[in-house]
């Protein structure tokens, strides 16, 4: 049964309705519709479409036309760090944090400090305190005390996605859940045997989702979407300062436990390039794959894929490595929205900066993100929600239908995030999920604190991590997929990363915590 037909909505005030004709003023008074340009980041499993309900229904309602510039996932950070450097840069860009190069950038004038405007963020403001996150919002200021972006906001870190693996499958060789990654070794071992031209094991979007979400096991977080920034530096949560990740006993372990996977045939060798979404969605509905890291909300459009009977996907609770059974790290603040420093120089700076506010932190811009125009997505009675029929009972799910359908839910466009308020998109079974992960030791620790870089170390770390990534990038191929040993190359590699400064990189990084 889908329980979701009416859901206790208890814990937000949805007493602010949206109108479908927009607002005669903007947020800053003005009259005429505020024309300003942005950077979307654009991904193949959720494509934008400008006539999405939340696009149209917010230029409507804060009386705004945004010219919108939609870049590909996988040019995203490219694409805004010749921005930034050039001075070419849009009005506002999405999705964005203030750590490595865009830290450097910062604080060499590249990026406004949207802290000294902070009396033109109000509704920013009244998230902050209404989820006590203060403290955590102070701790994304750089070292000249000024912050320079708008994070998105968590009352609390949820658990949208993790391992997915079919049920199905797990049934017909009649295991229980994997508890551990050798657990999930011995089912994929178990599943090639029967399926010789499979690679049970497959990986979204490139090995950095991969990565983020099964490293905090071992004990390290490394690479493009390594937890702290620093690419190739992990925090330790015992002694509370960094140490080199990408050069520790930790992280050769983690690799050798996946070039295990890889050299058997268990781990997708596409995995060293980014897989379409498409592939992907192919590869677990056909079974060519059975086990993956991805989103819960993306289980939906799989299951819709296949033609497989009893087919059954579920996203199961982070599994444990030599650390313990970590997932991602997650904070209550995440990436966020920066205005380049030639805004600054626009007429309509300040209607700008109020507009981007009111659009993405209002309670009514916050709850057409998240769940949709009254009438149209959803109904109320008192504090219950409902959903309309055609999103309760699409078979990709209420989650997924409203980030298709409509544009709600996406993290580009969606920055105040309540955790119940996300439960109720979900099923019975994610909820029950996210409880499990809520009861477990720590399972989400929280992101490492950001450096306090001054101009000078900023812009060395950045050198450094640029130099430092570019080789270890070769490196973790290499050790993945054979090419290099783990044992007789290991020292070799080693050298090389000291030679190339990863012990000034780890200085840096604590002598400025």
């Amino acid at each position: 049964m889908k329980k979701s037909l009416f859901v206790l909505f208890c814990f937000i005030c949805l007493g602010v309705s949206i109108f479908a004709g927009g607002t005669q003023q903007d947020a800053a008074g003005g009259t005429k519709p505020l024309e300003f340009s942005m950077y979307y980041m654009d991904n193949a499993t959720l494509p934008f479409r400008g006539d999405w309900l939340a696009v149209r229904k917010a230029q409507e309602m804060f009386n705004v036309k945004i010219n919108w510039e939609i870049i590909p996932i996988a040019d995203y950070a490219t694409k805004a760090s010749v921005a930034l450097n050039s001075g070419n840069a849009p009005d506002v860009i999405l999705y964005q944090s203030i750590t490595g190069e865009n830290a450097s950038l910062a604080v060499n004038g590249a990026i406004i400090p949207i802290s000294d405007y902070a009396s033109w963020t109000p509704n920013f403001n009244a998230r902050v305190a209404e989820f006590g996150l203060q403290a955590d919002v102070d701790m994304l200021k750089l070292r000249d005390g000024k912050r320079y972006n708008l994070p998105s906001l968590y009352d609390k870190p949820f658990y949208d996605g993790g391992l997915i693996l079919r049920e199905d499958i797990l049934a017909k060789y009649n295991k229980p859940a994997p508890a551990t990654f050798e657990d999930l070794y011995a089912l994929a071992k178990a599943y090639k045997a029967d399926n010789p031209a499979s690679y049970p094991v497959t990986i979204l979007v490139g090995p950095r989702v991969h990565y983020r979400m099964t490293q905090p096991s071992w004990g390290i977080s490394v690479h493009a979407n390594g937890a702290g920034g620093s690419r190739v530096l992990s925090w330790d949560y015992g002694k509370k300062q960094f140490f080199a990740g990408a050069i520790s006993e930790q992280y050769r372990e983690y690799m050798r436990f996946w070039h295990r996977m890889y050299a058997e045939g268990l781990l997708d060798p596409e995995m060293v390039e980014p897989i379409p979404g498409d592939v992907w969605t192919r590869k677990m509905a056909t079974g060519a794959s059975i086990a993956t890291y991805a989103y819960y909300d993306q289980i939906g459009g799989v299951a819709a894929a296949t033609k497989i009977p009893g087919f059954k996907l579920n996203l199961f609770p982070p599994l444990a490595g030599p650390a313990g059974a970590y997932h991602q790290q997650k904070d209550k603040t995440g990436q966020g929205i920066i205005f380049p420093a030639k805004t600054a120089k626009n007429p309509n700076f300040e209607r700008i900066v109020r507009a981007v506010d009111a659009i993405f932190f209002s309670k009514e811009g916050a709850l057409l993100w998240d769940y949709g125009v009254e009438g149209e997505t959803f109904t109320r009675q008192g504090n219950t929600v409902k959903f309309t029929d055609s999103i309760v009972n699409s078979p990709d799910g209420i989650y997924k239908t409203m980030q298709l359908r409509y544009g709600c839910g996406s993290a580009t466009t969606q920055y105040v995030w309540v955790n119940a308020e996300q439960m109720v998109k979900y099923d019975e079974n994610y909820a029950a999920i996210n409880a499990k992960v809520a009861a477990m030791n720590n399972a989400i620790q929280s992101l490492p604190p950001m450096p306090k870089f001054d101009d000078l170390a900023s812009e060395k770390a950045t050198s450094l991590m640029g130099v430092l990534f570019d080789a270890f990038t070769v490196w973790d191929d290499a050790f993945l997929t054979g090419k290099k040993s783990l044992d007789t190359d290991w020292a070799a590699y080693v050298a090389e990363m000291r030679q190339k400064g990863i012990d000034e990189h780890l200085a840096l990084y604590n002598s400025h915590l």
